[in-house]
This record gives structure tokens, sequence and C-alpha cells, in this order.
């Protein structure tokens, strides 16, 4: 069975922008655009996440009727076997007899303990919604020039609904909409191979890790695990580490007892406490934040940072889909074969939708190389170093 290696994933994201730029030549260009409009796979989605079809069907892996499935679910029988039917076409669902459902591959990733099925139920819930707003948000006298995270449309949208709090803040008083999140955060560190960094740069020859808004531990626990010689300091919001406590007791306990992981409360926008550490580690942080906000970020790991310390940022780099011959440079950054838009097309196609999430979500974004650059233009100032 093939397995989500790197090589994988650079072989999947040529198929598809090969085949997506293929088709947009061939087809008649209204079937193209019209097909970018009639995708209502989000919204079928989410009720299968929502009432939890996949576990369901799990356990009748011989196939399970419509009727049964939609008592169990209590939902109307025609409405879940549209539902179902819809899913089917993308391969996410099987009809094995007439109104007879199995679970397939793509839908065991909808079960409810699935990380990644978590990450798309956030989606499909909530970012929809703010999505639906773009528009408007970008003709708003107040909306449309701000780049503030105060302006996002997800605010727009809440506004609309009558509330006003913050995305982090409704992240604090949901307990529910809190753990799909931080679930969904692991589940998109699976989908990206995060864990292929962990391979691929020289652990061995370092000793200490602060990992800046570690969240639960997507990535600082498998680290801890795979190089138990190091220190790992993680820092989050006070609410998220206690979070964090109860993910290491139950997955990783011996790091967390034996000294080798502490887990810090901070606000990285004020202040990183750990000081002086080899690697101060950003795994998408600064995509979270417009830039103003995510200078200060660097700015304070700066501050942290002794005379032989690196920081290491982790986060997505967009391409043009022009590059112009002998203007610029990719620095070591993929570039598709011709005829394919260099930066692979549709196959690139996540990382611009989450570049759009973003945007949604905080009004921040991914960035091109050039704009992360930029931002990381933090000074270094003995006087503000710690020792």
């Amino acid at each position: 069975m093939a397995t989500d290696t790197l090589a994988l994933r650079k072989a999947t994201r040529l198929l598809e922008g090969a085949y997506h730029q293929l088709s947009a030549i061939l087809a008649p260009p209204q079937h193209t655009v019209m097909n970018f409009v009639f995708d209502y796979n989000w919204a079928c989605t989410n009720v299968a996440l929502r009432a939890r079809f996949a576990d369901v069907l799990e356990q009748h892996p011989e196939g399970l009727s419509v009727d049964k499935l939609a008592e169990a679910v209590d939902l109307d029988k025609s409405k879940t076997a549209r539902v179902l039917r819809a899913l089917s076409l993308m391969g996410c669902f099987k009809e094995v007899e007439r109104d007879v459902f199995t679970n397939t591959r793509l839908s065991l990733i909808l079960k409810s303990t699935n990380n990644t099925g978590c990450y798309a139920h956030f989606h499909s819930r909530d970012v929809s919604k703010y999505a639906g707003v773009l528009y408007e948000t970008m003709i708003d006298q107040e909306f449309s020039r701000s780049h503030e995270v105060e302006k996002a449309p997800r605010v727009f949208a809440c506004r609309k609904d009558g509330t006003e709090e913050s995305f982090w803040d409704m992240m604090k008083k949901d307990d529910e909409r809190r753990d799909i999140f931080h679930r969904g955060m692991l589940g998109y560190s699976e989908m990206t191979g995060t864990s292929t960094f962990l391979r691929q740069y020289h652990w061995d020859n370092v000793s200490s890790v602060v990992d800046v808004g570690s969240g639960i531990g997507a990535f600082s626990m498998p680290l801890a695990k795979m190089f138990p010689h190091l220190r790992i300091t993680n820092h989050d919001l006070p609410e998220i580490i206690v979070q964090a406590q109860n993910a290491w007791e139950k997955d990783a306990p011996d790091a967390l007892f034996d000294g080798r992981v502490e887990l810090v409360p901070n606000n990285f926008l004020e202040d990183i406490p750990a000081a002086g550490k080899d690697v101060y580690y950003l795994r998408h942080i600064l995509h979270d934040w417009p830039d103003a906000e995510a200078t200060t970020i660097l700015r304070n790991v700066r501050k942290a940072m002794g005379p032989n310390s690196v920081v290491l940022i982790h986060d997505c780099v967009l391409l043009h889909t022009f590059q112009e011959p002998g203007v610029g440079t990719t620095e070591g950054l993929s570039i598709a074969p011709e005829p394919m838009l260099p930066n692979f097309g549709a196959g690139s196609h996540g990382v611009y939708q989450i570049d759009l999430t973003m945007w949604f979500l905080l009004n921040s974004k991914e960035r091109t190389l050039d704009e992360m650059k930029n931002i990381a233009q933090v000074p270094y100032n003995s006087s503000l170093t710690r020792r």
C-alpha cells in the first residue's frame, strides 16, 4: 500500500496540476467555470461529519441501507440518500446495491476519531460561512482597505449574527469547537506531512528547542519521542497549555514526567520567556497573523535568542503563476515543468485555499518568499537580548 511520502505528494501535485490544466484547455469554458460554482461537496461533507455517517457504516462493512442509516442518525431518508449519492460521485462512500452504502478509503477520513476529519469539520462548518461575505467585505468602507485582524471577513459575518468576539475568544469559550480545531491542526499536520521535517533537520546536533505556539504538541510530541535527548519548551496560551498537559499525559507521559518537556503558558505577541535555546521553531504560526503582528512575534523571538540560536519558520510559500525567465530566483523552491504553470497550478490548490482561509478567518495570509523575507528583517540588538 502506498504511504504518504514526500515523493508521493510531489507526484500527486504534478498529476493534479497537469490534468486540471489539460481539462481547462480542452473542455468548453462554460463547463469549467460552472464546475467552479457547482461544488457543494463541502456542504455534503459537513452533513456526513456532523451526523457521523462513517462511524455508523463502519459497523456494517457489508453495507447499510439508506433507511437504516437515516434512522440511526435521525435524518430524513431521501435527503440522506441525496447527500450520499453526491459524495459517492467523488469516491467518498460507495453504493454497493441500490440504496445500500459502505465506507471507502475517503469516507473513513470522516470518522469522528480521525484528526483530518476534524480539520474538514472546521472548514465545512465555520470557514464556509465567512467565505460567503467576501465580496461584501471588499466593498465595505470599514473593511475593504484594512489588513487588521479585527477586519477579517469572519468578523463581518459574526457582526451580522450579532457577535463581536475574536476568533481566539470564540475558541476559548466553546469546548467542542476548540477540541475540533486543535485536533484538526493535528490532522493538518498529518495531511501535509509535517512529520517529514523530523527527518530533514539535524536534530541530533541540537540540545534545546522552543516550540512557539505549540498547540497541544502536534509537532513537539513526535519530536520528543524520536529524539529523547532534546529538552523541549512548549509555549502557548494558558488555556491551550491545559489541553496540552492532558495530551502529553495521555500520549507521551515519560517525556513530561522526566522533565524533557516543559509546558509554559505565554502570549508570543508580548514575550518569549524561554531564552538562549538552540532552536526556536514556528510551525504555521506566522500565517495566522497580518504583517505587523508577524513582525512583532519574530521580534520577540529575536529578543529571546542567544548568539548561536536559530529560528526555523515552517510555513507554506506561494509562487506566482507566471515566472519571468531570468528574473528573480526561486531559491530552491520547486518549479513545474513546461508547459505547466510554474507553481503547479491546481496541483497546489490546497496551499492557495489555505491562503484564502487565513484571509477569511484572520485577515492574514500565506506569503511569497519575498514577503517572508520582508517580515523577517528583525535586526539584532545585543542590549535587548537576554543573557
